[in-house]
């Protein structure tokens, strides 16, 4: 194939590598503290469907995603909803195994994965596209390239949160941050941010911050009523 015998081409494909590197992490550590609510013998499972349905939709998502972006609000609500998966996610990590959550099941574990993503990808996906140039074979690579790389990334992180529980609550402060960076990237605000670019930071601290005290508080509810 003559396109691989271009410069354009391997310089492209360095930086969606590059791209997938930075922006998959955010998706590797919802996958972990999702998959880590079950029992060990069906993580692996957790992660291979969660991180696969994922690409697919991304696959989807890179056709509409510039088209959803413009859309007013909708940035706004993908942001409280990541805030609500951040704190419930949170909020149930010492809970054992939780059969009556949502996060303690198999589907449920994939089901949280799967919104989250949906979030959470289409910064991935605009900037893999705009990468790719058009280019139709290395849109394909980006995509199948996130996929060892969300694997891999989940994998490690739940062992890594097991050996170091203080993980669990920075991952769960990554998705408060990654929540407020989404609010306040909205259409509607986007010419306020263009005036006062520290909310950009404002708002993703706010969200950390949120995450992690609403989640922690209800931790303690669910203990002192358990």
């Amino acid at each position: 194939m003559e396109i691989l015998q271009t410069s354009d081409f391997w310089v492209g494909l360095l930086k969606i590598v590059w791209i997938n590197i930075i922006l998959s992490g955010d998706n590797a550590v919802v996958i972990a503290m999702a998959a880590r609510s079950l029992p060990p013998h069906q993580q692996r499972t957790a992660v291979l469907f969660g991180s696969g349905a994922a690409v697919v939709l991304r696959v989807i998502l890179t056709v509409v995603a510039a088209k959803l972006l413009a859309l007013p609000y909708l940035q706004i609500v993908g942001g409280l909803l990541l805030l609500w998966i951040g704190t419930q996610l949170l909020s149930g990590e010492e809970d054992g195994e939780g059969e009556g959550k949502e996060y303690g099941s198999m589907l449920g574990a994939i089901r949280t994965i799967l919104l989250a993503d949906l979030v959470m990808s289409l910064d991935n996906v605009i900037a893999v596209a705009a990468a790719a140039q058009g280019s139709m074979v290395l849109l394909v690579l980006g995509l199948a390239i996130s996929i060892p790389l969300v694997v891999f990334g989940s994998t490690l992180m739940i062992k890594l949160m097991e050996r170091f529980p203080i993980i669990i609550m920075l991952g769960a402060a990554l998705i408060g941050w990654v929540a407020g960076e989404t609010i306040v990237s909205d259409a509607v605000l986007r010419d306020m941010l263009t005036a006062n670019p520290w909310l950009h930071y404002a708002a993703a601290a706010a969200g950390a911050a949120f995450v992690v005290a609403v989640g922690r508080w209800l931790q303690k509810r669910s203990h002192a009523t358990g």
